[in-house]
């Protein structure tokens, strides 16, 4: 058995290596933040039998124990240490993520660590942290920057010996159908993970996760469930439909940066950028006379920009691909993760030629 001051260090050690040692600083935050998530982690049961624990948090825990069962059973996803155990984080995200690209792209800015490879976004466990890294990448290399908190990360299977991934107080309380996909999301991330291709890993999680809910909810899930989860997964589809629509516009105009002189390119961006807010408010104005109204985009679309639209490509651009291969694969899922698997061994661009050929092209983001 380890010591207790091994297990520390090894613990610390490896949450560094995931997150990166870009600087001392960065890596006692990493160490820091990712040991306090740990160590605030109890056992369902645990909590099950606490006289304390709120008897909704405890409804909410063994859905999710019916759900991390599921996700064995029916998606073939790990059957390991994570989300046996609960963190109560009292914030409102797990990190903040960092994202940034240039003002005429829409390619991401790339850190690269140790383990994780090359991704396209950077994690701060202190939100006023990474808003002060979003500045100076904007004030010292021009950038455009967004900031976002995340429910959720995984660390890859690698804690899985220290317990692995809890679940979060960020995300327990969501809907069930929303519960299902953060868990299946994260779990996809243990099947599969390509070295240095955010794309293809968030991409194949997402197809997971979709994939995923539909058999939960239409095989587990009572009705309201499945009306409560449709409801909100057709907005947010066709939202996602006109930031897809304003990235294919973002990315011919960039195209064009050889020829085009600098204001014009810039005029251009500006009536892109325009269209897709009043594309969105036209929706929104469906969406209240149909009886619907909902504003759980409106500060993404207040705050959009290069790095926005990156960063969104990067969970659904290659989505159609997964997804034609899992018909393609009969709908069974070990065969499905077998293929993706064997997709992540391939050179990037091999890969990427052989998953466009299976659905749609994504949008050219370099």
């Amino acid at each position: 058995m380890k010591s207790r001051a091994a297990t520390w260090w090894a613990c610390a050690v490896t949450a560094a290596v995931l997150s990166g040692c870009a600087s001392a600083s960065y890596y006692w935050q990493s160490v820091q933040g990712h040991l306090s998530l740990m160590n605030a982690a109890r056992s369902i049961d645990d909590v099950l039998a606490d006289p304390a624990a709120p008897e909704e948090l405890k409804q909410r825990l063994m859905l999710a124990r019916r759900i991390r069962a599921f996700a064995v059973s029916d998606l073939a996803l790990p059957d390991n240490a994570s989300y046996h155990r609960y963190s109560d984080l009292q914030r409102r995200a797990a990190v903040w993520n960092v994202a940034a690209a240039a003002p005429d792209s829409l390619a991401l800015k790339r850190w690269c660590f140790l383990v994780v490879g090359c991704i396209g976004y950077r994690g701060y466990y202190d939100e006023a942290a990474a808003q002060r890294f979003a500045q100076r990448l904007h004030a010292d290399e021009g950038l455009e920057v967004g900031v976002y908190g995340v429910p959720a990360y995984s660390t890859l299977g690698w804690l899985n010996w220290a317990g692995g991934d809890p679940l979060l107080s960020t995300f327990i309380r969501y809907p069930e159908g929303e519960l299902a996909r953060m868990i299946f999301h994260e779990l996809a991330h243990q099947m599969v993970y390509a070295d240095d291709d955010t794309a293809f890993n968030e991409s194949y999680a997402t197809a997971v996760e979709r994939l995923g809910v539909q058999r939960w909810l239409s095989t587990q899930a009572d009705a309201v469930a499945r009306r409560e989860y449709a409801a909100f997964d057709a907005r947010r589809r066709e939202y996602r439909e006109l930031a897809r629509q304003a990235r294919r516009e973002l990315a011919d105009i960039y195209a064009q940066k050889q020829t085009l002189q600098a204001p014009t390119l810039a005029a251009l961006k500006a009536q892109a950028m325009t269209r897709f807010r009043q594309r969105y408010a036209q929706l929104k104005a469906r969406w209240a006379a149909d009886g619907a109204p909902f504003d759980g985009f409106d500060a993404s679309v207040a705050k959009a920009n290069n790095a926005f639209f990156g960063i969104q490509a990067v969970y659904d651009d290659m989505v159609p691909g997964f997804e034609a291969l899992f018909m393609r694969e009969g709908g069974d899922w070990p065969r499905f993760h077998a293929a993706v698997r064997e997709l992540a061994g391939l050179p990037k661009a091999e890969r990427l030629a052989r998953l466009t050929a299976e659905g749609l092209k994504p949008v050219d983001t370099n």
